[in-house]
């Protein structure tokens, strides 16, 4: 028996439309990530990007548990000498762009490598409830419902 190898003209890609209002990142990043490398599709390949196109609404709704708001950090250097900046996540929740909690745990998710940067360009993200990919006719996901721990009411800081 052979193990079966998908072609790249026999992948079938879908669009997914994700709520994620009220949802725990960590979570629902693990579940985005999963749905963009394919896996849950029974004819994945690793080295192809197979993995559905996933659309993000209400992302700065989402919500980080415990403390998380005050002391988890994402560093990142300017390129300059002492240019490292550590903003905590509740300071990105509350700036221009809160959208990027998600992208960022999705990302580091992902594989690194070109096949990573790939599937994570089927990713969008959108910090409100509109988005303009009506015309690739999303079918609705409902994290919430997979999970009962994907909402945390418990011990919960609503971000934003």
């Amino acid at each position: 028996m052979k193990t079966y190898s998908a072609k790249p003209s026999e992948i079938e890609k879908k669009w997914v439309l994700i709520d994620a209002d009220g949802l725990v990142v960590g979570r629902l990043a693990s579940l985005i990530a999963l749905r963009l490398r394919g896996k849950h599709k029974p004819g994945f390949t690793p080295h192809l990007d197979c993995g559905d196109n996933v659309i993000v609404v209400n992302a700065a709704k989402v919500l980080l548990t415990g403390d998380k708001l005050k002391k988890k950090i994402y560093y990142r250097h300017t390129g300059y000498i002492g240019g490292v900046k550590a903003p905590t996540a509740g300071e990105i929740m509350r700036g221009k762009y809160p959208e990027r909690i998600v992208e960022k745990a999705v990302e580091r998710m992902l594989p690194r490598g070109p096949l990573g940067r790939r599937q994570l360009s089927n990713l969008r993200v959108y910090p409100g409830a509109e988005h303009p990919h009506e015309a690739q006719q999303p079918e609705p996901l409902d994290i919430g419902k997979l999970n009962a721990k994907n909402h945390n009411y418990r011990k919960t800081v609503k971000a934003a």
